[in-house]
């Protein structure tokens, strides 16, 4: 036996010193670094952000990236009523469900209510498959998305199901008063007049709404669409807000600005 671990000992010293030799890592070398930064091996872990089951959260500090970027936070700390018009890219989405976020966990509003118009590029969701719910997730997605940058997908579960969250179409607004809410409604342009009328009347006590949209990129028949009439006809009312965004405020990549001035 004592023959066997002397050959052992033998054959680990052999492998150390062939490892520094020709430059292969020593293992307890590796494991001793102080430095280096060890990937977590606890079960459900995964790289990837479709990981539904995270608890991570990532609540950045919300810094403007441009002048209008700015306009648009201020007014929205300073009215209860704020019209963002713009350009894709502009991040009017993504300022409002931040601004959202920011004011349900700090306690200043009782829940979030995201709307959009199931209406996009022409298409009717009754050709869709299955149920309505699963009609009106593709439309809804990008509501999703904007929250799930700001929370963990399982905190927004987690806060949806207890009601705190609430995603839903247009349609599905009508007769109701939002009390302590923070309503942002997307892709305002899509919407009629008689539709933006009824969605502004909704707003309560102690409620914020924003209301954004690109009156250039209406996938209503001409003439249709309500929002620019309604930013003008709102835009001189007191504690009212109507923000208007240009290229020069798109973040996207810059590709998106110039196909946005010759489009």
């Amino acid at each position: 036996m004592e023959a066997s671990m002397t050959k052992r000992a033998a054959i680990k010293r052999q492998t150390r010193e062939t490892s520094r030799e020709h430059g292969v890592l020593d293992s307890r070398q590796f494991m001793e670094d102080s430095k280096v930064r060890r990937l977590p091996t606890h079960a459900g872990w995964s790289p990837y952000p479709s990981n539904d089951d995270r608890d991570q959260a990532y609540l950045k500090t919300l810094k403007p990236k441009s002048d209008g970027q700015a306009e648009l936070m201020t007014a929205i700390d300073h009215h209860n009523l704020v019209l963002a018009l713009g350009p894709a890219g502009t991040g009017k989405t993504y300022l409002a469900v931040a601004k959202a976020v920011e004011a349900l966990e700090a306690g200043k509003i009782g829940r979030i209510v995201l709307s959009r118009p199931a209406v996009e590029a022409g298409e009717s969701i009754g050709f869709l498959p299955g149920d309505m719910e699963d009609k009106l997730a593709p439309y809804l997605r990008p509501l999703y998305d904007a929250l799930s940058d700001r929370l963990s997908m399982k905190r927004v579960k987690a806060l949806m199901a207890e009601g705190l969250i609430e995603i839903a179409p247009i349609g599905y607004m009508r007769g109701r008063t939002l009390n302590n809410a923070f309503i942002v409604v997307d892709e305002a342009q899509n919407c009629t007049y008689v539709q933006l009328k009824m969605l502004l009347t909704r707003l309560g006590w102690h409620s914020t709404m924003v209301v954004t949209g690109d009156p250039q990129q209406s996938d209503l028949l001409p003439g249709i669409s309500g929002l620019m009439d309604v930013a003008q006809r709102l835009e001189p009312v007191p504690d009212i807000a109507v923000v208007r965004l240009a290229e020069q405020d798109i973040v996207r990549h810059p590709l998106v600005a110039s196909m946005i001035g010759v489009l």
